[in-house]
């Protein structure tokens, strides 16, 4: 995948971008063999780029894929009841992956898995303020008056929480399906705010983390992320 040069250079850490484009801009980089200009790309893995005539080396790359995790499936890497996990599902993706928060076994949707623990200690950490996107359908007696306790929720089983944001997208009778956004990630959390307003959920599926859409990915299924989506990872 074509880089700017001067990413790829502060990537290999020899300078910062600033001083990789006065390196560049001095003769200093090659491409091919050709002198590079200031905002050329190239593919690290593709071109012989070099730095006062040193191959450029890059650290391990790091992997983020999205995986559609499907129902009966726990987020763990392996588990001690012989139950499917979400793991198996990306083994084919290659190294060591790890999930980036959870997903019960009744839900399904997006699922992060990366080796890269930094990037996902951010994601994953309350302060980042990371909207989770959830697609929840949703039975009661008083769906109008649930819905209302469930904006207006502000704790959780004695916890504070961040005020969900609820949109009605249909309803049918004593069932709706519904959209909730949270920030939190605390265990089973929207299956216990919608119980707490009584509120059965009969399915959930987990659509976005920030930017980062579940889209048309099939069930059981996994895409590499775009460039786009492990830069907001990486410096969100």
């Amino acid at each position: 995948m074509k880089q700017r040069l001067q990413k790829l250079i502060s990537g290999a850490g020899i300078a910062s971008r600033r001083a990789a484009e006065e390196m560049i801009a001095a003769g200093r980089v090659t491409v091919n063999g050709a002198a590079a200009s200031v905002g050329m790309s190239a593919d690290p893995d593709a071109d012989d780029i070099r730095v006062d005539g040193q191959a450029l080396r890059l650290p391990s790359r790091r992997r983020y894929i999205v995986l559609h995790k499907p129902r009966g499936y726990v987020t763990t890497l392996r588990d001690e009841r012989g139950r499917p996990t979400a793991a198996e599902l990306v083994a084919d993706a290659g190294g060591r992956l790890y999930p980036v928060g959870r997903l019960d076994m009744d839900s399904e949707g997006l699922l992060i898995f990366t080796d890269d623990g930094q990037a996902a200690n951010r994601l994953m950490h309350p302060s980042r303020q990371v909207d989770k996107v959830y697609t929840v359908f949703v039975q009661g007696e008083d769906i109008s008056g649930a819905l209302g306790k469930l904006r207006s929720m502000e704790s959780l089983e004695g916890e504070p929480i961040a005020r969900p944001g609820v949109t009605l997208i249909e309803r049918k009778g004593t069932g709706a399906e519904i959209q909730i956004v949270i920030h939190e990630g605390k265990n089973r959390q929207v299956r216990r705010m919608c119980a707490a307003c009584g509120l059965r959920v009969s399915r959930l599926i987990r659509i976005a983390e920030g930017p980062i859409l579940l889209g048309d990915l099939p069930v059981g299924h996994w895409r590499p992320m775009t460039a786009e989506e492990v830069e907001y990872l990486q410096n969100h």
